[in-house]
C-alpha cells in the first residue's frame, strides 16, 4: 500500500464552525487522507471560513490568500473554501478567486467526499437549508477530546436587524432527540465528558419539529447518557423562557446551573433598533428570575456597543444595567455594518473612536465584577475538568471549573499533585483574579475514572478522536 494522501485544515469562526469543520475531518479521515498540522505538507487544504461580521470576512480572505501560497508553490493540489463566507459571497468568490478549486457552503460539508474522490469540475455552493447534522455523519473531534460541542439546530428564524446569520444559513431546523442522544452516547464512548449545546436560537429548539419537541426535554433525555457529566447550553435568548427549562436548570444534575444569553443590550430605543422583540425592564426581570430560581447561578452574557442611533444616554442605560446585574462573565462587542441588514442602512452612525471607548468603558465596569465574583470562591470546594498542562508554566496543570465555559471564561490553574486529562477533580479554591481561579486538588477523581486511554497531560496531548 502507498503512503496516505495528506489535507490540513484551517476552522476559523464560531464553534458552530468548528462542529463543520469536525464534520469534515471525518471525511477525509473515512476516504483515507492523512490530516497533517503543517499546510505546507498537504496535497489539498480546507479554509472553513467565517462571513460573519467584516473583521471575521477580512481574516478569512486573508487566511485563503495565505493558504493559496501554497498551491503556487507546487505542494498543494487541491485548495478548498467551505463555510459562511462561501454561502453567503459564492459569485464574487467565484469570480476573484480563480486560485480556489472549490467552493463548498454551509451545507455542503459532506460533499468534501466527492472532491477528494477526484471530481475534476469545479464545485461550487449549495442551497443552505439543505442539510441538517445527523449523529450518523463522520466526525473527528479536534483539540480538547474530553469535551465536545453538539450542534442542536442549524439556522435560524429571527430577525435581529443587525445579524445576516439567517440569509446564508437559512430557517431553523432542529435535530430530534432521538438523534442527540445517539450522538451523545457516541461521544461518551470517545471518553467526552462535558457537552456545550449549541446553535443559533438554542432556547428555540423543537420548535420546528413535528412533535414540538423543547429544549428542556432534550436537556433531561441528554442527562440519561452514561458517562457524560456536564451538560452546558449556550445561546439561550430571554424570549420564552420557559418554567419548564428553568426547573431542568435548577434540578437536573448533570445540567449545570450556567446561562449564557445574549442580551445585546439594556435600553428600550437601542432593544427596539435591534429588533429584539423585548424592552429594557424585560432584562432585569429576566435576570432577576434566573437568580432566584436557579441557586448558584453563573450567568454569561454579551452586548453589543455603536450600533446605529446609540445615544450617550443609551450607554449609560446598558452600563447602569451591567453594574446593577453583577454578571459573571461579560463579552462586548464593537457593531460591524453588515449589507443586507436593516441596521446596515440606518441612519446615525456611532463614531469609531466613541464605540471603542465605550467598549473599553464596559469593559471596565465588568472587569472588577468578575473579579469580585470569583473571590467569592476563595476557600470553597469545587469540581474542576483537568485539561492539560498550564499555558502559564509546565509545573502547573490547568482545567475549568463548571461554571466557565470553554475557551471563552477563564481557567483554573492547579498547583499540586497530578491528574489525568479529562478527569474531573475536587479542589480548594486558594486564589482568584479577573478571570481565573487558582486551586489544589483536595482527593482523587471526582466519582469517575479518567477516560479510555487517557494520558498523563505532562507527558502527551491528545489532537485527535475518530468517534465510533
Amino acid at each position: 500500500m502507498g503512503e496516505s494522501r495528506t489535507i490540513h485544515f484551517v476552522s476559523l469562526g464560531c464553534a458552530k464552525n468548528r462542529v463543520d469543520t469536525e464534520v469534515m475531518l471525518g471525511v477525509s479521515d473515512q476516504s483515507g487522507f492523512a490530516i497533517v498540522d503543517d499546510p505546507a505538507e498537504a496535497e489539498v487544504i480546507v479554509i472553513n471560513t467565517c462571513g460573519f461580521i467584516g473583521p471575521a470576512k477580512e481574516e478569512s480572505i486573508d487566511t485563503i490568500l495565505e493558504m493559496s501560497a501554497h498551491k503556487a508553490s507546487g505542494s498543494c493540489e487541491k485548495l478548498v473554501v467551505a463555510g459562511c463566507l462561501s454561502q453567503r459571497y459564492p459569485d464574487e468568490l467565484s469570480r476573484e478567486l480563480p486560485e480556489v478549486d472549490h467552493f463548498l457552503g454551509s451545507s455542503d460539508m459532506l460533499k468534501l467526499e466527492t472532491v477528494l474522490g477526484g471530481a475534476k469540475e469545479r464545485m461550487l455552493v449549495g442551497n443552505p437549508a439543505q442539510y441538517t447534522m445527523r449523529a450518523s455523519d463522520p466526525r473527528l473531534l479536534s483539540g480538547q477530546t474530553h469535551r465536545a460541542y453538539v450542534k442542536i439546530a442549524e439556522g435560524c428564524n429571527r430577525e435581529c436587524s443587525f445579524c445576516a446569520i439567517p440569509s446564508f444559513r437559512g430557517k431553523q431546523r432542529s435535530r430530534t432527540i432521538e438523534d442527540l442522544v445517539r450522538e451523545a452516547g457516541i461521544l461518551a464512548a470517545a471518553g467526552v465528558v462535558e457537552l456545550n449545546l449549541i446553535s443559533q436560537d438554542t432556547i428555540a429548539y423543537g420548535r420546528d419539529l413535528a412533535k414540538r419537541e423543547s429544549l428542556d426535554q432534550l436537556l433531561a433525555a441528554l442527562a440519561e447518557v452514561d458517562g457524560i457529566r456536564w451538560i452546558r447550553a449556550h445561546y439561550l435568548y430571554p424570549e420564552k423562557l420557559s418554567d419548564a427549562l428553568i426547573e431542568t436548570i435548577a434540578q437536573q444534575e448533570k445540567v449545570l446551573p450556567y446561562i449564557d444569553m445574549p442580551l445585546q443590550h439594556a435600553s428600550d430605543s437601542m432593544l427596539r433598533a435591534m429588533r429584539r422583540g423585548h424592552g429594557g425592564e424585560r432584562m432585569y426581570k429576566v435576570v432577576e428570575r434566573l437568580r432566584r430560581a436557579i441557586p448558584d447561578l453563573v450567568f454569561r452574557t454579551t452586548f453589543i456597543v455603536g450600533h446605529p442611533g446609540e445615544t450617550d444616554e443609551d450607554f449609560e442605560e446598558l452600563r447602569s444595567f451591567v453594574e446593577w446585574a453583577e454578571f459573571d462573565h461579560v463579552g462586548v462587542f464593537l457593531y460591524s455594518p453588515e449589507e443586507g441588514t436593516p441596521s446596515g442602512e440606518m441612519p446615525d452612525p456611532v463614531d469609531s473612536a466613541v464605540a471603542k471607548a465605550r467598549h473599553q468603558a464596559l469593559m471596565d465596569v465588568q472587569r472588577p465584577i468578575s473579579r469580585e465574583r470569583l473571590e467569592l470562591r476563595v476557600g470553597t470546594e469545587l469540581d474542576v475538568l483537568v485539561e492539560g498542562v498550564s499555558d502559564e508554566s509546565d509545573f502547573l496543570l490547568q482545567g475549568r471549573w463548571w461554571g466557565q465555559a470553554p475557551e471563552v471564561d477563564g481557567t483554573v490553574y492547579l498547583a499540586n499533585g497530578t491528574a489525568q486529562m479529562g478527569e474531573i477533580r475536587r479542589v480548594l479554591v486558594t486564589d482568584a483574579a479577573d478571570y481565573d481561579l487558582m486551586a489544589d486538588f483536595i482527593d482523587g477523581p471526582s466519582g469517575r475514572d479518567a477516560p479510555p486511554d487517557a494520558k498523563d497531560p505532562r507527558q502527551a496531548k491528545v489532537k485527535l478522536t475518530t468517534l465510533p
